[in-house]
Formats: C-alpha cells, sequence, structure tokens
C-alpha cells in the first residue's frame, strides 16, 4: 500500500529568516535615510538616521537614547516607533515591542516596515495565527520583501503540516494554496501540495504541482515518485512508467521504487517485465508482502493456480489479515471448488477491508454455489454497490510502498 506520510521539511526555518530579517530592517532604514532624514528635526533633536546607524553597531544603549529624544519631540514619529521597537526585540523586551509595533501601524497602517516587525516578531514567538495578517499586510505594501515571505510561507508550511496530521486536508490544502501563490518556484511547497492534493484525490492538481516541480528540478525523487503514483490514479499507466523509471535511475536500491515500476508494467500487460521489477524489489527488501501478492496476482490471472498459492501463502505468514491475500486464496480455492474454504477465506477478507469490492463479489458467487441465494444476492449487490462508488469517485485502487518507509518495514495491506 502508498502512504502519504509526513510532508517533507526543507532544511529552510523561519527562526533563520526571522534573525535575518530583523537585521535587515536596519539596512533598509539606512537606506531610507540616506538621502531623507524623515521628519525635520532642530539642531538638538537626532535624527532617525543616527539612530539606525547606532543601532547597525550594536550600540543599543545610544540606539535608544537617540530615539527617546526624537520620540520626546515628535511622539507620533512612527520611523522612531519601529527602531525602538526593533531595539526591544534585541533587548528580549518582546511585550514593549508588540505595543511600539501597534502604535506605529495605528499612526500609519500602511507603513510596512511596522506591519513586517509585528508579523516577525509573532513569528518568534510562535504565535502563527497572528503573525499571518501583518505578514501578509508587510507584503502587499511591499511586495519585494522576500525575508517577511520566507517567513510567512514558513508558517503557511507548517499550518499545512499540522492540519494534515490530524486529517484536516482541506485546510491543509487552503495553506498549501496561499504558499504557493507567494512563491510558485518553491519546490518543497509544490512538493507538499501535490502530496496532500494526492491524498484527497485531486489527481490533476497533484501532476500539476509535481510537474512545476520538475520543472524546477528534474532529478527530484520524490517528485518522480509522487507524479508517477498520481498517474496511475488517473489511469496514464504509460507516463507513470516513465516517471518511476526515473525514481528507480536515481534510487536504484530502494524496494519500493522496482515495486512502484513493476506495478505500472503489470497494469501496462507487461508480466514479464513486471515479474523482473517484484523480484528486485523481494531481493532487496525480502521482509515485504506487497511484491510476493501482486507476483501472486499474476500467477493466478496466468491460470496457474498451485504457485499463486504459494506466493498468497508466503503473504499471509507474515501478515495474516492481508485483505488481498485472503481474497487471492479464496479465489485459488473456489477455483478448486472448495466453495465452504473459498467463502471462509472471502469472510476474513471482508473483516480486514469491509470495502473491497473483489472480496464481496466472489464470496456472493460461493455462496451461490452452497445454495446460500439470500446471502449470494447481498454480497453481489454490496460489491455492485461498492464498483458505483469507485467509478462515481473515479478512483483506481492502487497500493505502493512510500519510498520514505524504512526498507524493513511492514506495509499495511489495502486490499
Amino acid at each position: 500500500m502508498f502512504s502519504i506520510g509526513s510532508p517533507r521539511i526543507s532544511s529552510r526555518h523561519p527562526r533563520i529568516a526571522l534573525r535575518l530579517a530583523f537585521s535587515l530592517f536596519l539596512f533598509l532604514f539606512l537606506a531610507a535615510f540616506a538621502l531623507a532624514q524623515g521628519m525635520s528635526a532642530s539642531p538638538s533633536v537626532p535624527t532617525t538616521r543616527e539612530a539606525a546607524a547606532a543601532l547597525a553597531t550594536g550600540d543599543l544603549i545610544r540606539t535608544e537614547s537617540l530615539l527617546q529624544a526624537i520620540l520626546q519631540s515628535v511622539p507620533t514619529d512612527v520611523h522612531a516607533l519601529n527602531l525602538l521597537a526593533i531595539v526591544r526585540v534585541e533587548q528580549k523586551r518582546e511585550a514593549e515591542a508588540e505595543t511600539l509595533f501597534k502604535k506605529a501601524i495605528a499612526i500609519q497602517p500602511d507603513f510596512a516596515g511596522a506591519q513586517a516587525g509585528l508579523g516577525l516578531l509573532y513569528a518568534q514567538l510562535e504565535k502563527n495565527d497572528l503573525a499571518i495578517p501583518p505578514l501578509q499586510a508587510a507584503l502587499r505594501l511591499d511586495p519585494g520583501r522576500k525575508d517577511v515571505q520566507a517567513v510567512l510561507i514558513g508558517i503557511l508550511r507548517k499550518q499545512a503540516h499540522d492540519a494534515a496530521e490530524h486529517n484536516e486536508l482541506e485546510k491543509a490544502l487552503t495553506f498549501l494554496i496561499d504558499a504557493r501563490k507567494l512563491d510558485p518556484a518553491d519546490t518543497d511547497v509544490q512538493y507538499e501540495f501535490g502530496m496532500i492534493a494526492l491524498r484527497m484525490s485531486l489527481f490533476p492538481d497533484a501532476i500539476d504541482a509535481f510537474d512545476q516541480m520538475l520543472k524546477l528540478r528534474p532529478d527530484d525523487a520524490s517528485a518522480l515518485y509522487g507524479l508517477g503514483r498520481a498517474k496511475m490514479s488517473v489511469s496514464r499507466f504509460d507516463d507513470a512508467q516513465h516517471a518511476f523509471e526515473g525514481y528507480v535511475r536515481l534510487r536504484p536500491a530502494d524496494a519500493s521504487g522496482h515495486y512502484a515500476l513493476g506495478f505500472s508494467l503489470q497494469a501496462l500487460q507487461r508480466a514479464s517485465d513486471a515479474r523482473a521489477e517484484y523480484e528486485k524489489s523481494i531481493a532487496l527488501q525480502p521482509l515485504q508482502t506487497e511484491s510476493y501478492f501482486q507476483l501472486g496476482v499474476m500467477e493466478l490471472e496466468a491460470g496457474d493456480p498451485e504457485s499463486a498459492a504459494k506466493q498468497f501463502e508466503h503473504v499471509l505468514h507474515r501478515a495474516p489479515q492481508h485483505a488481498g491475500a485472503l481474497t487471492g486464496m479464496g479465489r485459488v480455492r473456489f477455483q478448486e471448488k472448495q466453495y465452504a474454504g473459498a467463502a471462509a477465506s472471502f469472510e476474513k477478507a471482508i473483516e480486514s477491508n469491509p470495502g473491497l469490492r473483489e472480496a464481496h463479489y466472489y464470496l456472493g458467487l460461493a455462496d451461490s454455489r452452497l445454495g446460500r441465494k439470500e446471502d449470494s444476492e447481498k454480497e453481489l449487490q454490496t460489491a455492485s454497490r461498492i464498483e458505483h462508488e469507485e467509478v462515481e469517485k473515479h478512483q483506481t485502487v492502487l497500493k505502493i510502498i512510500d519510498p520514505d518507509q524504512a526498507p524493513a518495514t511492514e506495509t499495511k495491506p489495502n486490499q
């Protein structure tokens, strides 16, 4: 089975951007006041440019003295208030910094520096819900603030990750849509959006995200794997094969890649090539079930129930509740006209996975052979209903091992 796992978190972290962002304030002020000193000042009153220069040298005592003199003369000087807020951040006096940023914003709501400062402060304090509005306002006022953009994207990614962990997928997708709009070239955002879209069966959106990521990083193995999964889900098996071949080329020792490639080849009815990939997967990861299971399915479809039974037995030895293998063993017994044994296997499969259409269908046939007409009709109706639901959702049942799983990890059956 494939599982989504946690969204991939890059090495970038909002705190790194936060440290850089507050330092950047100093350079912004120096540049801003190089030609103009802000509000008029008498010879006895210092300028915000002088205060910014003092802050740039790390002299907090002189900086604060200059700023207090400016504010005593002009209490509404938003640049001085903003610089003093930055001083308070450096002094770890966050509550006072918050008050000063808010005061500057109240006086001049379109002051991008104060909006950015307040948002960065909230982000530093991990008050992400409070951080988002001022950061968004800062970017609206000054779209060139890459430091603010990086922090905001980091917050949105974290919120998406937290939502996904609580299975709130629509909420997670909303956060990632916002992050994607901020920077379409952010490959981490594209990947995480693609993975959430995949979980939600939004396959065209997933394909678009992985395609965008691969344009930026053509040899990204995780994106190739995700793209292959999405292509399989819309029955574009040739494209899926190409994506999985790329993945195997980059990670030849990954059993899950060979399994996925085998699955796409099996869908293309290239049984010999599929078998070779499953066998490579088993050689790399003997302690698994899925490649053995697919080999059993292929043997069954090739008319060799005895060989199929050996593969299914291997699976059931490791995973007794594997619904797919239980169904496969039931089909073997059904072909051997052991209808009571077949029905027992199908019932166990349904107990493990009530939504497995194939098990209900074959149980209905077995019940019919056993003269249980009412039970047979019930199971066949259930199989028909499940099939109808699958068609409505445009779902293709796919089971692929997640490439981020450890090699010895046992996969859960979804058969």
